[in-house]
């Protein structure tokens, strides 16, 4: 029986480029990045796509559909992607939209060891990124092209909502740090750790 194939957010985007039309592996980077989706999946690495496309081709997901050459370019192999690569897209589409993954993120891995610095700098560590994320939220907003429906800006909608939950939070924190709600220094961390340890 054959294995189903690792799903990844490259490799759904990828399939899902390849519904919209054949095109090589450079033309899907330049897409990617011109829709900003190089947001949501990391291709900063500029052999990515191309392993994560021989990945597809392996599974039986997407295979080489032809060559073309432009002018003073070299020949690019064109992509399409398969019945099966269509269907396994749907899948992961929707097993993406139903159950959460299991992410791990940097920021609560961090968070997990403030008692490491001292409460003044975390606060001020903290502000710095609300003001980060700020920024970040504002340029989300001004790439957005005017009169674009909402159904091809939802993920930067989504991503927006989730940066200015987390400002709020930080903004709540960082209060906390500044009146002192929240703090701690090495006599209650170890206290803590011998009443709950």
């Amino acid at each position: 029986m054959a294995t189903e194939p690792r799903r990844s957010n490259l490799g759904m985007l990828l399939l899902a480029l390849l519904t919209e039309a054949p095109m090589h592996p450079y033309r899907m980077q330049q897409m990617i990045k011109e829709r900003g989706q190089d947001q949501i999946v990391n291709v900063a690495q500029r052999n990515s796509v191309y392993q994560a496309l021989d990945r597809l081709v392996r599974d039986g997901l997407a295979r080489p559909g032809g060559t073309t050459r432009e002018a003073g370019r070299p020949e690019r192999t064109i992509y399409e992607i398969t019945d099966a690569g269509a269907a396994t897209m749907r899948r992961w589409l929707a097993e993406a939209l139903t159950v959460p993954a299991r992410e791990f993120p940097e920021f609560p891995a961090a968070l997990a060891f403030l008692a490491l610095i001292n409460p003044e700098h975390v606060r001020d560590l903290l502000a710095q990124r609300v003001e980060a994320l700020t920024a970040k939220v504002a340029a989300i907003h001004e790439a957005a092209p005017a009169g674009l429906p909402r159904l091809f800006l939802i993920e930067d909608e989504y991503r927006a909502a989730l940066l200015t939950a987390e400002i709020t939070w930080l903004r709540g924190v960082v209060q906390d740090l500044t009146d002192g709600t929240l703090t701690w220094n090495l006599q209650l961390i170890q206290d803590t750790l011998e009443e709950f340890g």
